[in-house]
């Protein structure tokens, strides 16, 4: 099985900042998401959900789908790019921007 921590670090970043941290003895670790403006997104992942692709994927694009929400994106739309045969990422990956829109700290010392 692929590395849990770097398939999550993989789904957010470069968009947002990705931190994850132990947060108990049972393996439970913490994601915090954030960019230039803040925290964008925390969750809790079990070790089931880690360890679990299909449920470690579910529980991507659920955060994914939170962000879209909150940024203002169409909640229809993403509930059909979620169910969708053809998978669309709910997120563009690598674009550049952060989730308002604005360059991110990477792209803009990019020349982007």
């Amino acid at each position: 099985m692929d590395n849990p921590f770097q398939i999550i670090s993989d789904a957010f970043q470069p968009d947002y900042r990705v931190n994850l941290s132990i947060q108990g003895l049972d393996g439970t670790i913490m994601l915090t998401l954030s960019n230039e403006t803040g925290m964008v997104a925390k969750r809790m992942i079990s070790p089931a959900q880690r360890n679990d692709p299909k449920r470690l994927q579910r529980l991507i694009e659920s955060i994914k789908f939170g962000i879209a929400i909150e940024r203002g994106d169409s909640a229809m739309e993403m509930l059909a790019a979620m169910t969708d045969g053809n998978r669309q990422p709910l997120l563009p990956q690598g674009t550049g921007t952060g989730w308002r829109g604005e360059p991110t700290a990477a792209a803009r010392g990019a020349g982007l």
